[in-house]
């Protein structure tokens, strides 16, 4: 596991390869070393680094990767439209003892971490909405949807609760975009195809905080096991939504968000190759304002899964 104080110090790294060039990644003295055509490019210590993201062809070595497992660096392979393809990375796999409390989780436990962990998204919702000073009539009906969460009997009806309020927000929050509907992976538009690099993202290193942890992060208690899908990792990740959401309206609202970045191909929307460091940098910024908060989370639920008795499950609010 790593301390609090260590991962305070720790940074998202973000990596080009450029098209037409011998890319490379490589650690020399504990360094991460980033080379074009043999030329190095830029350097950061593996010590400054929690996760790297790397977008393009690129070749690594195998140093990479037992050093890069060694430090407790995560390394992520995006496609050009920001889809990860492959990924490695530190993980404490052999806490049998957590992954047996994990497993052994009853029904009733999990459907009562299930409500905690979309009432809590549903409060950062709330927080946004209340932020921009919108309508107070959402924001009450809202406030409805998380009393009736508590009340819910089944993840079903959780499901449901949660689906309703998360249409009823975007639709308010983002009404100035000219929002049409959320259509995950559909990149029908620029906001969805933004939203889908910045869940992405927090996704990659919410998975990999609680892998450093031991967690099986394919066993969840709201997203129920499906194949391939690491369902813990999609729990975990809710209450941190909002901060992709925030990250994204105020681009649009400062100018970040050129239309002219963006292509349409095949019906969806992709981004211009030489522009892709700017977007991510705009996630990653958002998402390392926040890395104490994911931290405790996670460091949260791992007490609070060892001893439900003793630790509350834990909380996220946006506007701490």
């Amino acid at each position: 596991m790593i301390s609090l104080p260590d991962f305070k110090e720790k940074q998202l790294l973000y990596i080009r390869a450029e098209r037409g060039v011998f890319n490379k990644i490589k650690f020399q003295n504990d360094n991460i070393v980033f080379s074009k055509d043999d030329k190095i490019i830029n350097r950061a210590s593996c010590h400054k680094v929690f996760a790297v993201f790397v977008l393009g062809d690129i070749t690594i070595t195998s140093g990479l990767m037992k050093d890069g497992i060694k430090h407790g660096v995560s390394f992520f392979f995006l496609k050009d439209n920001f889809e990860s393809y492959a990924n490695f990375g530190a993980t404490a796999e052999g806490h049998y003892l957590l992954r047996m409390r994990q497993y052994a989780l009853s029904e009733k436990q999990e459907l009562t971490m299930a409500k905690a962990i979309v009432g809590n998204k549903i409060t950062n919702q709330c927080a946004l909405l209340k932020e921009r000073k919108l309508t107070k009539g959402m924001y009450k009906d809202m406030n409805e949807m998380f009393t009736t969460v508590e009340k819910a009997d089944s993840h079903d009806s959780i499901r449901g609760i949660e689906g309703n309020a998360s249409r009823r927000f975007f639709g308010e929050y983002f009404g100035s975009i000219n929002w049409v509907r959320r259509a995950p992976r559909a990149k029908q538009d620029i906001p969805n195809f933004l939203m889908d690099i910045g869940y992405s993202m927090l996704f990659n290193c919410m998975d990999s905080l609680l892998r450093l942890y031991g967690f099986d992060t394919y066993k969840g208690f709201y997203h129920k096991l499906f194949f391939q899908r690491k369902s813990l990792a999609c729990d975990i990740m809710e209450p941190f939504r909002s901060v992709i959401d925030k990250q994204i309206l105020k681009a649009f609202n400062l100018g970040q968000i050129d239309e002219k970045d963006f292509k349409v191909a095949g019906g969806k929307y992709t981004i211009e190759f030489e522009k892709s460091r700017k977007y991510a940098e705009l996630f990653m910024e958002a998402i390392m304002e926040h890395k104490e908060e994911l931290y405790n989370f996670v460091q949260g639920l791992y007490r609070h899964v060892m001893n439900d008795g003793k630790h509350e499950f834990p909380e996220f609010k946006i506007g701490k």
